[in-house]
């Protein structure tokens, strides 16, 4: 269990961290010769003391000074227990209502109440002062916690607190380390033997010693990867460490100590993103003023203080006591995951203006206030992510993307594969995307598929279909290329459509060419074939013929989109047969030499180098093969371009002739 500790300068936090720990948490130089805190100090106890193995209670102390209150935010994150600590000779003081504030705001739930310097006060005056703590505590989460009046310097009442700690740290359950790891860095550090060291509280998941994770944001191009060396957890060496815990991580990587800094979070490879806004619930305390729309605050999340804007999605304008959703907009980019809690600050970090918990990390750029994207966010306040999901996939017929949504919730592999069997997901992977549909919209992209090829036979029966990537752009012009493909694949599995070369078309469609371009067609195809590699251009064609050099130009065009002519070049085309042999004769050229060279093809096929390389150039274009310098390379195995006639683009060649 970790505890925190809160309240006003000079009320004696350190001094009753060490009469509980017996550490003075004040390690800076200028911090024992002031005699105040100025940073962030850390203390262990374990709750046996006999017992080697016995688990440890940790403490964070932190600053009383008001204007110490980012130092204050970036210790009180991550903690399970707050200790609020009031002088008897002074009572609830301006920090003390600041502090008890913010805890509120971080959803802190837990606590308790300790009134110190009983000793320098009358019986009377502790009387009062307990009655002064209880009126402040009385609407807060504290109202019902126990209150304890001590003297560190006497000793008196000290066994009492450090008696309930105990109690309640034995009691207290260890969180699951569900979701991937995070940690938000609070100090970096060099140590001998050890290199650079990081420390801060596990806000998820778990990590161990040789696992490798990313510093998020970070000044340079991208996340640093650095590989944890060695771990201590509460202040012992250990193998891993996870949600809950303070860790102290000896990292390994090609960075410097001076790279690292509080604020950034240490992460799992998957969630290494940095974010610059994101969707969130706000409150504002009732004893502030109202939260202006697009006004200037500091967001501390984390460990992080960082300028920002909050855009209000609903109303001008945000009063005291009132709740609303808010775009938060960043001058630095972060990391957070849905359900983090932040405190919003002025302009002049001179007093607390709201607070939140994030809701949505991958925010949309238009139609912010949208009713339908505000029901949304009004979902997302909900911790659990089915309901949400639900909603998601019935509002888009192209998916939803798996893998953000995963990352937003902070789900692991397992959970979110879990997830999505039980929301009985239609799931696309490719090594580039992950895209969830609902049954229904499934079943909804098979019909309007199905309906756009319906449409384009009565409109055009001579043609034999539609060309692929048309009809991804027919059924939904936002659907992805790997789920499209999924899509025709199963509707192919079962019968409803058919392809023929290039061509997708209803099972029961044939193309009804004139039987005039037919027979002209037969008559001029002899010409082709007698030549299938390096055909008659139409010019040839037609003074082979006797026709019209146009008759024949518009007749190869009609022939071309039934499918049986590919243009290759400009008025040059190929029999569909003749293509089809050709790209046999590519991938063999390929497989034994590892690519192909315009010369190597010419070889095979005969002809000049030209038509080799227009041959190249073509497949080129249709995604058969690609270009590296001189030589022309295989698609890889399950691209989406990987050569069938069936996958090949006629809306190149539609777009050449």
């Amino acid at each position: 269990m970790i505890i925190g500790t809160a309240g006003h300068i000079d009320h004696g936090k350190t001094t009753l961290v060490k009469a509980l720990t017996g550490v003075n948490t004040d390690r800076l130089p200028e911090e024992k010769r002031r005699g105040i805190t100025l940073d962030l100090g850390y203390a262990y106890m374990p709750l046996d003391a006999g017992e080697p193995e016995s688990p440890i209670m940790g403490f964070i102390d932190v600053p009383g000074h008001e204007r110490l209150i980012h130092n204050m935010l970036a210790g009180a994150t991550g903690i399970d227990f707050v200790l609020l600590v009031i002088a008897a000779t002074d009572g609830p003081m301006p920090q003390t209502r600041e502090h008890l504030g913010l805890l509120n705001l971080l959803g802190i739930k837990h606590g308790a109440v300790a009134i110190t310097m009983s000793d320098l006060v009358t019986p009377e005056r502790l009387v009062a002062a307990h009655d002064e703590v209880r009126d402040l505590l009385k609407d807060s989460f504290l109202g019902r916690y126990p209150i304890f009046p001590l003297s560190s310097v006497t000793g008196d009442g000290v066994s009492a607190l450090r008696s309930h700690l105990l109690a309640i740290a034995s009691r207290h359950q260890e969180r699951l380390p569900e979701g991937r790891f995070r940690l938000a860095i609070d100090r970096c550090f060099s140590l001998s033997g050890a290199g650079t060291v990081v420390t801060g509280t596990a806000h998820s998941g778990k990590i161990g010693v040789g696992d490798t994770a990313m510093i998020v944001p970070s000044g340079q191009s991208g996340p640093i990867k650095a590989r944890i060396r060695s771990l201590h957890v509460q202040d012992r060496v250990a193998a891993s460490g996870q949600v809950g815990q303070r860790c102290a991580l000896a990292l390994v990587g090609d960075f410097e100590r001076q790279d690292l800094k509080r604020g950034m979070w240490l992460v799992d490879p998957a969630l290494a993103l940095s974010i610059t806004r994101f969707h969130a619930e706000l409150s504002v305390p009732r004893d502030q003023v109202s939260l202006l729309h697009w006004q200037a605050v500091h967001l501390h999340l984390g460990t992080s203080d960082i300028p920002a804007r909050v855009a209000l999605l609903e109303g001008t304008s945000l009063a005291p006591g009132e709740c609303a959703l808010a775009e938060i907009v960043l001058e630095h980019p972060t990391f957070c995951v849905h359900g983090d809690h932040f405190v919003l600050r002025d302009a002049s970090a001179q007093r607390t203006v709201a607070g939140g918990r994030v809701l949505d990390i991958f925010p949309p750029s238009r139609h912010k206030r949208a009713a339908a994207r505000l029901e949304l966010l009004n979902a997302m306040r909900d911790e659990d992510p089915s309901h949400v999901l639900e909603i998601q996939t019935a509002r888009a017929p192209a998916g939803i993307d798996l893998h953000r949504f995963a990352i937003n919730w902070n789900l692991t592999d397992h959970d979110a594969e879990c997830l999505w069997h039980q929301a009985n997901l239609r799931v696309i992977k490719t090594a580039d995307e992950q895209i969830g549909f609902s049954v229904d919209a499934w079943e909804a992209l098979a019909l309007r598929l199905t309906g756009a090829l319906a449409s384009e036979h009565e409109r055009a029966p001579e043609m034999s279909g539609v060309e692929r990537e048309r009809l991804r752009r027919m059924t939904l012009a936002t659907l992805s290329r790997s789920a499209f493909d999924t899509l025709v694949a199963d509707l192919l599995a079962k019968g409803v459509i058919a392809q023929t070369r290039s061509w997708l078309h209803l099972a029961g469609h044939i193309a009804q060419m004139s039987e005039s371009d037919r027979d002209l067609f037969n008559a001029l195809k002899v010409h082709l074939n007698a030549s299938p590699y390096n055909p008659p251009r139409v010019r040839d064609v037609s003074g082979m013929s006797g026709l019209p050099e146009e008759v024949v130009r518009q007749l190869f065009r009609r022939i071309a989109r039934a499918g049986e002519l590919y243009l290759v070049a400009h008025d040059h085309y190929f029999s569909a047969n003749a293509v089809a042999e050709l790209a046999e004769k590519v991938r063999e050229l390929s497989d034994a030499n590892h690519g192909v060279r315009a010369a190597s093809l010419r070889d095979v096929i005969g002809g000049g180098r030209k038509v080799a390389i227009q041959i190249l150039e073509f497949f080129d274009r249709i995604g058969y093969t690609r270009r590296v310098r001189d030589e022309h390379q295989l698609r890889r195995e399950g691209s989406l371009y990987q050569w069938e006639l069936s996958n090949c683009s006629t809306q190149v060649l539609e777009a050449s002739s």
